[in-house]
């Protein structure tokens, strides 16, 4: 009896002492075995605050996409952490994100769970009972102009009348996406605890000029809640030019004296050439450097291609991720193998910088059944390599 209670001890402690203190993200099944044995080793109220903390830094820690993705870059950020070093760490990314959670503070986030999406429970605060979203976008700041310099963006979860639903306690996970002309500009997370949730407030400086279209952005912010993610988008919001990021101009080293090539060294006469050696009409090994073409160009030849039904050339034109593979795009019933031909009434650029562009087309179709139907379309445009290719095709009204 006595040894078999010396092997019972003695198996218990080999058990305690091989339960892991620290992060191993050697593997997901590692990461998740290192998890649960930390959390094992917490009271129960420190447990719910382990967990809120790595929901903290796999929803807003890590940039990657797709929870298998976030696994692995929170794996990475974590490995060979204890306890007290990632609830540090979830502070920083939370006070970093402007986000009401402390580790400090009691739980405020419901169950959460990185490794899977569980089940409403009776108590999931996450589990809300709305029927839509609604956004509420103001113009903020002042360039001194009277101009705006930011957009405050409020989402709100409304009930079937459009009424803002009560709720406290929840921890949703709020994404705002912004877009200019099809092109995704940035991505930013949140936590909706209730509906006074302040929202995002988008500053223009974080925008890059080059990349807005028309001076207008497009916006969708969606709201996961236990059982549904409820989206909704703004298409052309205003931004005001003047404010948005522009890329400081190269620094010049102010004790670099440039010597003016149309002065000749007395002592080395008769070799001195006044003119550039990189001027490729004196020196013809020299390639002019070459200018963008108008993105207009790219358009037009996209439409002749597709009326000549030279297919494979107008695909290769583009870059559009919503027409697929070459396969879709050729489908002689859903794609534009079903053109007959196309009639090109007017194309104009609509606006144009050295990334992107915005082009217009007016154009009458003609397809395999004889149907003919007029379109207006703007085409957005993105530079790759010096070339433009098509990134984006709306069909006007």
């Amino acid at each position: 009896m006595k040894k078999f209670s010396f092997l019972l001890i003695f198996s218990l402690l080999i058990f305690t002492a091989c339960k892991k203190d620290r992060v191993d993200s050697t593997s997901t099944k590692t990461l998740q075995s290192s998890i649960n044995d930390m959390t094992s080793s917490l009271p129960t109220i420190k447990q719910i605050k382990f967990n809120e903390a790595l929901y903290i830094l796999k929803t807003f820690g890590v940039d990657a996409d797709g929870d298998v993705n976030e696994l692995k870059a929170l794996g990475q950020l974590i490995n060979g952490k204890k306890v007290p070093e990632i609830m540090a760490l979830a502070d920083q990314i939370a006070q970093k994100n402007n986000i009401e959670w402390a580790s400090t503070a009691p739980p405020s986030l419901g169950e959460m769970n990185i490794f899977g999406n569980e089940k409403a429970k009776e108590s999931d605060p996450n589990d809300i009972k709305a029927n839509s979203i609604s956004i509420i976008t103001k113009p903020t700041g002042d360039d001194g102009t009277g101009a705006p310099t930011a957009i405050q963006i409020t989402p709100k979860l409304v009930d079937v009348n459009g009424r803002p639903i009560s709720f406290t306690g929840a921890g949703l996970e709020t994404t705002l996406e912004v877009f200019s002309n099809g092109v995704k500009l940035s991505t930013s997370k949140n936590l909706m605890q209730d509906n006074n949730f302040r929202g995002f407030n988008l500053k223009f400086s974080s925008i890059s000029a080059s990349k807005v279209v028309d001076n207008k952005i497009d916006i969708t912010v969606s709201v996961k809640t236990t059982a549904k993610t409820f989206k909704m988008s703004k298409i052309g919001l205003d931004v005001n030019p003047s404010a948005l990021k522009v890329p400081a101009p190269p620094k010049v080293d102010s004790t670099t004296v440039i010597k003016d090539p149309a002065v000749i060294d007395p002592n080395n006469s008769g070799t001195n050439n006044p003119t550039s050696p990189t001027d490729p009409s004196i020196n013809p090994s020299v390639t002019p450097k070459q200018q963008i073409a108008d993105p207009k160009n790219t358009v037009s030849k996209f439409l002749s291609n597709v009326s000549s039904q030279n297919l494979k050339a107008a695909y290769d034109a583009s870059n559009n991720p919503n027409w697929g593979n070459y396969e879709s795009f050729s489908n002689p019933n859903s794609g534009f193998g079903s053109v007959k031909n196309v009639s090109i009434k007017n194309i104009s650029t609509n606006a144009a910088n050295t990334s992107v562009a915005s082009v217009n087309a007016t154009y009458d179709v003609t397809d395999k059944n004889g149907k003919t139907t007029a379109l207006k379309v703007t085409f957005g445009l993105k530079n790759i390599n010096g070339d433009w290719k098509i990134s984006s095709y709306k069909i006007n009204p």
